[in-house]
């Protein structure tokens, strides 16, 4: 009888120990995991995990055995901040805590949200005729912008080159475009133009890589309404 009980013991023991390993080895990714406590600055700060949101202010992020994750914060008005945390053989341990202190954003700071941005303008003349009108549209513009691309007295057209301006993750680029939109009574559109890359290093020829800004830089905040204000 006991040799019986002995063998079933032994039978049974075989039977569970693959499931058990089986289960180990399912369960060996979950247990070479790190977890890192990320904490931002900035409360509603958006916080994402290799391009994918996955809180704001606060998360815990899991680091894989073997790989590494790139931790991404975002807020308008502020800076992005970028870290990578691995857990791979040979390379520093991810921390239990992280703490991200967002900057300000340059470009934001140095600029204003505004409605006169991309769009046409329409500036009224009365009691000037063409030439006067002309020759102060062309004085106003050199004020903001000293180089003037393209420029048709006679059909009223007036295009300057692109102003450039660089910040720390971005780069605004400003121009003005000037059309004659009727003339009796006498009228012009002026369009302040104002696009973002969204990086630093961008050349002011690569048009592909700008898209429309909602703001502008402080220096041509009072453009228009200079335009307004003297031509009439």
């Amino acid at each position: 009888m006991k040799k019986i009980t002995f063998l079933i013991l032994f039978a049974l023991t075989f039977s569970i120990l693959p499931a058990t390993s089986i289960h180990a080895n399912a369960n060996s990714e979950y247990y070479g995991k790190k977890k890192v406590k990320v904490g931002v600055s900035e409360t509603d700060a958006e916080i994402y995990v290799n391009g994918k949101l996955i809180g704001k202010g606060s998360t815990v992020v899991l680091v894989p055995k073997n790989s590494c994750v790139t931790v991404v914060t975002k807020k308008t008005g502020f800076l992005n901040e970028t870290i990578e945390f691995c857990n791979q053989k040979g390379m520093t341990k991810p921390p239990k805590t992280h703490y991200v202190k967002m900057r300000n954003d340059d470009a934001f700071d140095a600029s204003v949200q505004t409605d006169i941005a991309n769009v046409d303008i329409e500036v009224k003349v009365n009691a000037m005729d063409k030439d006067q009108a002309w020759k102060l549209i062309n004085q106003i513009v050199l004020n903001y912008i000293d180089v003037i691309e393209m420029t048709d007295k006679e059909t009223g057209y007036l295009r300057t080159a692109w102003s450039l301006q660089t910040f720390e993750q971005n780069t605004i680029r400003t121009r003005m475009i000037v059309k004659e939109s009727s003339t009796n009574p006498l009228s012009f559109k002026v369009k302040l133009v104002s696009e973002e890359s969204g990086d630093s290093m961008t050349s002011v020829k690569s048009d592909h890589l700008y898209k429309e800004w909602d703001r502008v830089l402080r220096s041509y905040n009072n453009v228009i309404s200079e335009f307004q204000a003297r031509i009439k």
